[in-house]
């Protein structure tokens, strides 16, 4: 499971609990502190827990900065950490912080839960279908804009992209990865979801075997659609093998959750995301019967997200 389930000595109640920590990956620190925080809320509302009573950070500050960069980024990171947690309806009470060579951050989110709080991603039926709350892509999108400072790898990619695509890219990412699956999470109560995870490191299809291998019925997910943030399939194919972002494989920061709802509930969840968060959601594949594994079909269709670009919009 995404968190550590324990139940309490006090009737009733569980202590829900997930620690989430990694190296930043944009150049804008108050972000960065924004997508620590969300990534470590995400694995919580993968558990339909929408509720954080409390959060700790970590944050590992590195011994190659000089003082000026110290001074300037590490407030920053925090301030990014701690305005997320507001936004989610929590506050950080404390953590730890150490000097060491590479710079980290992260944090542990706890949560004291009702059984009703909580939903055990482990009942998925045949029928069932896939949701997605958050594009694919973001590894790519990150990675595309670092290299438009280094020319050998900028012309792998320049032929099937342009810089301000690759600008926009990286910035649709920042936006989805610093966004909270909170909303996400307290619609799986209303829509009867039968489980769920969070896209992160593994990437899309790692995540999905990891959930398909808990399962309690005999059923394997079959994925069709993978939709991506904008151009960065074309990206991606012009890299050969290196991300293998069409074969699922690709990792993601702060992702979305993958939920398994009932087939008649699916379409009503994405509209009510939609209307609430102005951001999509996409029904992604299917749930049939088999040994609890998953898989992407041979030629998936690929949604460009947006699907078309607007002046001045990022979305």
């Amino acid at each position: 499971m995404d968190c550590s389930v324990t139940p309490l000595r006090h009737g009733g109640l569980s202590l829900v609990q997930t620690t989430d920590f990694f190296y930043p990956l944009v150049d804008d620190p108050y972000i960065m502190g924004k997508i620590a925080c969300a990534n470590v809320l995400s694995d919580l509302y993968a558990l339909g827990v929408t509720e954080c009573d409390n959060m700790l950070m970590i944050l590992a500050i590195s011994q190659k900065m000089s003082e000026k960069e110290r001074d300037t980024v590490v407030p920053l990171l925090m301030r990014g950490f701690k305005d997320c947690a507001y936004d989610a309806g929590t506050q950080i009470t404390g953590g730890q912080s150490v000097v060491n060579p590479w710079l980290t951050i992260g944090g542990v989110a706890t949560s004291v839960c009702q059984p009703n709080e909580f939903i055990v991603p482990d009942n998925a039926v045949v029928g069932d279908v896939l949701v997605l709350t958050k594009p694919l892509g973001t590894q790519v999108a990150v990675n595309a804009y670092q290299w438009l400072d280094q020319p050998e790898r900028w012309n792998r990619i320049k032929l099937v992209v342009g810089e301000d695509d690759v600008r926009k890219a990286y910035h649709r990412a920042m936006d989805s990865m610093a966004r909270l699956n909170r909303t996400a999470a307290r619609l799986m109560h209303k829509y009867n979801a039968h489980g769920a995870t969070d896209v992160t490191g593994f990437g899309l299809l790692g995540h999905a075997q990891n959930l398909a291998r808990v399962q309690k019925n005999e059923v394997s997910f079959v994925i069709h659609n993978l939709p991506i943030i904008a151009k960065m399939a074309a990206v991606a194919k012009a890299c050969g093998n290196m991300f293998q972002l069409l074969q699922g494989h690709s990792p993601e920061t702060s992702g979305g959750l993958l939920i398994c709802l009932p087939r008649e509930q699916a379409a009503a969840y994405c509209k009510d995301i939609e209307k609430q968060e102005n951001y999509q959601a996409w029904i992604i594949g299917i749930v049939e019967k088999g040994n609890r594994t998953a898989r992407i079909i041979d030629k998936p269709r690929v949604i460009e997200v947006p699907s078309k670009d607007k002046d001045g919009e990022l979305w």
